[in-house]
Formats: structure tokens, sequence, C-alpha cells
């Protein structure tokens, strides 16, 4: 018989594999419901470990944590039934769904399927990885296709039973929003944008406290290294590998004549440094993070840096760099 014990007083998880604990000549049956008290009351606090070490070896003493996953949905047809084909694959590896803390996070559309998953757990990316089904064009994040629902769920479970959930960690964009009435604070995994609404946004743009520019246009773009392949790039930027930790400033429809006058070029900052933009008092403007809109007229100042202490988990049941991801979403033809 094996009976799993959530908690006995030294306060660890076991597996038991015996019915019954000898202990001076007395035989104690164990069941799930009076072990605990069988041991509080035939060992004492203080040799209750030393016991557990005599009687039961550390070979078959491991802790037991079932991995949880969630999926996020797009909600097409197509992605609801690529749902419901990995709830039944995925069931033998005794996996359970766990909406409100899950581990692994499967996102089945696009890439905004799984942006939208990433800001529905923003404050569980600890203990939180994300994997990516693209249900439509080939996604940057999402790089699962639907005809490989089945080998993702067999190598997720056996991924879980083996222990071995292998992660990439990419850094984030630390965003915080200053009004009379406080500081907001934003994550973004792509990037966040700042744009006029009536008209050209005109902002001041520091550097670690020291005056740059003043900005003239459109808009600011400030973008991760792993979102450097979206909007970012679609303005000039540079696309960053998302192992180093940076932020990526790039100007949105910039004015620049004689009278003026900005940089013009997209600047990359490492991270432990930030950038401040300063609006003009009372400007409407609109706030992106990913694919989350805001507009404001309140907006005193916006700092922006890489996310000190935190990243997103991406988790990679087999390989595929970076690069050849850049390749396939934007070449698209193989390697000669």
């Amino acid at each position: 018989m094996t009976d799993r014990i959530d908690k006995i007083p030294n306060g660890q998880r076991y597996i038991v594999l015996w019915d019954k604990i000898v202990y001076d000549g007395w035989e104690v049956a164990v069941s799930y419901e009076n072990l605990e008290l069988y041991l509080t009351k035939w060992f004492s606090y203080e040799n209750l470990e030393l016991y557990l070490t005599k009687w039961f070896s550390y070979e078959n003493l491991e802790e037991d944590y079932p991995l949880k996953y969630n999926v996020v949905n797009r909600g097409d047809e197509i992605s609801i039934q690529l749902m419901h084909t990995f709830h039944s694959l995925i069931q033998r590896f005794g996996l359970t769904q766990d909406e409100e803390n899950p581990d692994i996070v499967l996102s089945i559309g696009g890439d905004g399927t799984l942006l939208h998953a990433f800001h529905r757990y923003k404050e569980q990316l600890d203990h939180i990885a994300f994997v990516g089904i693209h249900t439509g064009r080939l996604g940057f994040f999402a790089d699962w296709k639907p005809d490989e629902v089945e080998l993702l769920a067999q190598l997720m479970g056996e991924s879980a039973q083996q222990d071995d959930l292998r992660v990439v960690k990419y850094p984030l964009v630390e965003i915080q929003i200053t009004t009379q009435n406080g500081i907001e604070t934003e994550l973004a995994l792509n990037e966040f944008t700042l744009k006029g609404v009536d008209a050209t946004l005109v902002a001041e743009l520091h550097i670690n406290d020291e005056l740059l520019e003043t900005f003239r246009g459109d808009g600011i773009c400030i973008s991760t290294p792993s979102g450097s392949t979206a909007y970012n790039k679609s303005l000039g930027g540079a696309i960053v590998h998302p192992s180093l930790d940076a932020i990526q400033i790039a100007e949105i429809a910039s004015i620049n004549n004689r009278v003026y006058r900005t940089l013009g070029s997209p600047i990359l900052l490492p991270k432990h440094h930030h950038c401040d933009i300063y609006p003009r008092a009372s400007q409407n403007i609109i706030l992106s993070l990913d694919h989350v809109y805001m507009q404001r007229n309140d907006v005193l100042s916006i700092r922006s840096m890489v996310a000190a202490g935190k990243k997103v988990k991406f988790a990679r049941f087999r390989p595929f760099p970076f690069w050849s991801r850049v390749r396939e979403a934007f070449i698209g033809y193989d390697m000669l």
C-alpha cells in the first residue's frame, strides 16, 4: 500500500512505501487519516526524523508535488479543439489542471494570446513557465505547431515525471508611472509605448537623471530584447538577443529640422540604467503595455528600466535557438 502524507510533525512531505510501523513490539497500522497521530504518539518530536531515517530509507522518501498546468486559448474553433485534445493527452502523465496557481501555462493561439497569458499571471512569474502553440501565422513566442500537440504533451509529461523542466529566462521592462496620486508600477514582456492623442507628443527624455533631448513626434517605444522583433523592429530598432539584460528606446516618427532636433537613433540601455520621460503638462497621451492600452492626462513622469529580479520563463522541451526563430519568422527559408 502507498499512502500519501500531506503533513507530518517534522514539516516535510513523504511517500510511505509500507502499510505499518513497528516500534517496541507494537505494530501500528498506517492510514492517510491517522498517520500523523501515530507518529506523534509513538515518536517524540526530537527524534522523529531519526526514526524516519531508520525505517524509511531516503531512497524511498521523496517530495511529491504533481506538476500543475493551465491552458489559455484564443477562443477560435481550432484553438478550443486543440485545448481539449491537449487535456486528454496530458492526463495519462498525472498532471493536474489549476487555473489559479499553475506551474506551466500553455498558450494556444498566437503571440497576442501569450501576451494575454503573461499579464494574467504576471504576479506569479517566480514559479510559472510559459509555452505556446500557434494556430495562425508563425508565432515568435508560440513556436509549437498544431500538429505537434501530441509531441508537446508527451515531452511535457515526461519532463514532469523526471522532474526535469528546462526553461529559458528573458528580461522584462519595468514601468513606473508617476502622477500626483503616487507611483504605479507595471511590467511589459514586449514593449511599452507612449503616444500623443490629439497632438504631437512633446516630452523631455532623461537618461540616468541627465537630459538627453526634448522629443517631438508621434511617440516613443521602449522594448525588451524579446520584444525587439515586434513593434521595435518596424521602427528600425535592432534585434537584441534575450540573453542581454537591456531595454531599447526607439523613436516613432520624430520631428527633425533646424528648430527641433532628436537623436534619431535607437538607444540600448543596460540593466541598472533608467530612462525618465516627462510629457508636457496635462497632455493627452496613450500608454500601451504590450496589448493593454490606457489614455491618460495625469502623467508627471514615466521611468523605464530592466525589471530587477524579475524575468519571464519559457519551458523548453526541445532546442529552438533564438536566431533560428528570427530566421523562420522573417526570412523563412532553410539554411544551405
